[in-house]
């Protein structure tokens, strides 16, 4: 049976502050770093093995997706980088702090930023969108299909492609597969595998730094889903 692992990053220094991250690429915190070494020595311990891995262009993802490896003596492990498993992009709410913005927009205004399915956040500022567009890691990306601010389905819209192209691919094959990403990008392909709702998926929660295993069959259906 294919084997998928979901693996959200581990606490950023972002989250340690309540802020709106997205597409900032900051860095794990202390307590970050800890949980992905866990989660990469229990990965050992249930002796998995893993074929490929698939992770976003943001450090926190990808230092998050090293330990793993790292911990579980699997650094050789073929592993691919792409923008398509980034986190959501929240647009001019990024690098605000949460506590402060619902003082200022108001709590409910900011819960349907956070979690309506297709409400998109405010637009970035100019500032904000010249850094984000100088950015090299997205040098070769079409500057017509880079969001600047998105809701879970335009997340959605851009994870399940890759998940179609390339991750469903290897687990057809019988491979297992390590997704290492974030919040945002796990929760769309949760909503896929298990066709969970739209007004429910946004208030899925997904532990930091912590394996979530799902067990497929050949069709690639869910038959099981746990946390090492």
């Amino acid at each position: 049976m294919p084997k998928l692992i979901l693996c959200r990053h581990g606490q950023s220094e972002w989250n340690a502050k309540n802020l709106f991250t997205g597409w900032a690429d900051v860095d794990l915190s202390e307590q970050g770093v800890d949980e992905a070494i866990q989660s990469g020595r229990k990965l050992k311990d249930q002796g998995i093995e893993i074929d490929v891995v698939f992770t976003s262009l943001l450090k926190r993802s990808i230092k998050t997706t090293y330990y793993l490896l790292h911990e579980s003596d699997q650094l050789f492990i073929p592993t691919h980088k792409t923008w398509r498993l980034n986190e959501r992009h929240y647009g001019g709410l990024q690098g605000l702090n949460k506590k402060e913005t619902a003082e200022k927009y108001g709590e409910d205004q900011v819960q349907i930023w956070r979690r309506s399915y297709d409400v998109k956040p405010p637009e970035q500022s100019d500032a904000q969108r010249e850094d984000y567009l100088k950015d090299r890691k997205y040098a070769l990306l079409d500057r017509r299909i880079m969001p600047e601010g998105e809701s879970l389905k335009d997340t959605l819209d851009r994870v399940i492609p890759f998940w179609n192209d390339a991750i469903s691919q290897h687990l057809l094959d019988g491979q297992t597969v390590l997704v290492s990403a974030h919040g945002n990008s796990l929760r769309a392909l949760i909503k896929f595998l298990e066709d969970v709702p739209d007004d429910e998926i946004a208030h899925y929660e997904i532990k930091t730094g912590a394996p979530l295993i799902y067990e497929l069959d050949d069709a690639l259906k869910v038959q099981d889903s746990y946390y090492l």
